[in-house]
């Protein structure tokens, strides 16, 4: 099987290591107890990954990219009548709201721009303003900038006032210890194309098997019902209501056994954070500003401000770095001209080292001279 012919230097779909590949060679059918089994094996894998035990939590994949699975879950557990508070600092968490206004759910939204972390007093405040919201949703790593909210102390603050939490852990789950009991989650939503380093195909929902139980009959959606593809995987053992990704799942399966083999999450934020710690100090010292402040920066994306240089443009910047073996993001913020750069998947330290070199050498120290100037 021949090496990637660059590393995609993003928050997902990201670089897959050879094992994971090569685990979707074989063709599987979604009726095979075998294929069921494995289904099976990876929602308890994603519980004990999420909470640590199995009593009181459960799981339910979802075909689909991972807005599938976050509009599954604010279509499906926001009963009529409900109210959505959408603690927002980025196009992730717009998304959220924007989605409950398609389903006609009544939102109400605290933007915090996207420089500054989500405001748990904010919410407070809001909570205690509004009695109507029943529901709290955020985003824990918002790739908008790659800043990383501060999920325990809104998660506190929403059950303070008894509502329901519901965190977009989209690019976080598996490269950070999460649990969900002590962050008071109720619904965590991720996919299997970012910290667990599977490939893209469907995503997934960890929950609080009360409150999930709760949701039936109240879906928005046929294909989109959270609860009936709970229940279907828990009366028939795995199985999916509608054709399942079979590939896609079983290289997931495969992922999950490579994490433990890395030695879990732990050892997978650790290496993260290394590489996430080489590019910032790297670019730092090219020249390249990083646009958050390194307390709000999160081990996934990072951020960086153009150099001011009327010669440099993205799109020829990102055709070079393809050239030499690397894919990174445009900026999506409106505030400032930046591109992102991800250190997940099957990346490490001395592919940052090499990333920083080639930078240098394609800007041809403009980074550097504008720095020089400005300073």
């Amino acid at each position: 099987m021949p090496d990637n012919e660059y590393l995609l230097l993003t928050p997902g779909p990201l670089t897959t290591t050879k094992r994971v590949k090569a685990a979707m060679l074989r063709d599987w059918c979604t009726w095979d107890r075998d294929y069921n089994g494995l289904v099976q094996d990876i929602r308890a894998r994603l519980v004990t990954l999420g909470a640590g035990r199995a009593e009181g939590y459960t799981c339910v994949l979802m075909q689909g990219s991972g807005t599938f699975c976050v509009e599954s879950v604010i279509g499906s557990v926001i009963p009529q009548g409900g109210k959505l508070a959408v603690l927002t600092n980025g196009a992730y968490g717009d998304r959220i709201a924007q989605m409950a206004r398609v389903l006609g759910i009544e939102t109400a939204v605290l933007d915090s721009g996207e420089l500054s972390p989500v405001s748990p007093g904010e919410l407070e405040e809001l909570l205690r303003r509004d009695e109507a919201i029943t529901h709290v949703a955020v985003v824990h790593s918002e790739t908008t900038t790659g800043m990383l909210n501060p999920i325990a102390e809104v998660g506190a603050a929403a059950k303070k006032y008894g509502k329901t939490f519901i965190v977009d852990a989209m690019s976080s789950f598996g490269g950070i210890e999460m649990d969900m009991s002590g962050l008071h989650i109720d619904f965590l939503i991720s996919s299997a194309n970012k910290c667990i380093q599977g490939v893209p195909g469907f995503g997934f929902v960890l929950a609080r098997t009360e409150e999930l139980k709760r949701c039936e009959g109240q879906a928005r959606s046929l294909s989109l019902d959270l609860y009936d593809q709970w229940d279907t995987m828990e009366r028939q053992s795995g199985k999916w209501r509608f054709t399942s990704p079979t590939h896609v799942v079983r290289a997931f399966h495969e992922a999950l056994k490579e994490l433990e083999d890395e030695g879990g999450i732990k050892a997978r934020f650790e290496r993260y954070t290394e590489n996430q710690r080489t590019l910032s100090e790297g670019m730092e010292a090219i020249g390249f500003r990083a646009l958050l402040d390194p307390s709000v920066q999160s081990p996934f994306i990072t951020s960086f401000y153009y150099p001011d240089s009327p010669d440099f443009t993205f799109l020829a910047f990102y055709e070079e770095l393809k050239k030499n073996g690397f894919v990174i993001y445009p900026g999506k913020i409106s505030a400032a001209q930046t591109f992102r750069i991800g250190s997940i998947g099957d990346i490490h330290p001395a592919d940052m080292r090499r990333l920083v070199r080639i930078i240098a050498d394609v800007t041809g120290g403009t980074a550097a001279t504008a720095a020089a100037t400005r300073n």
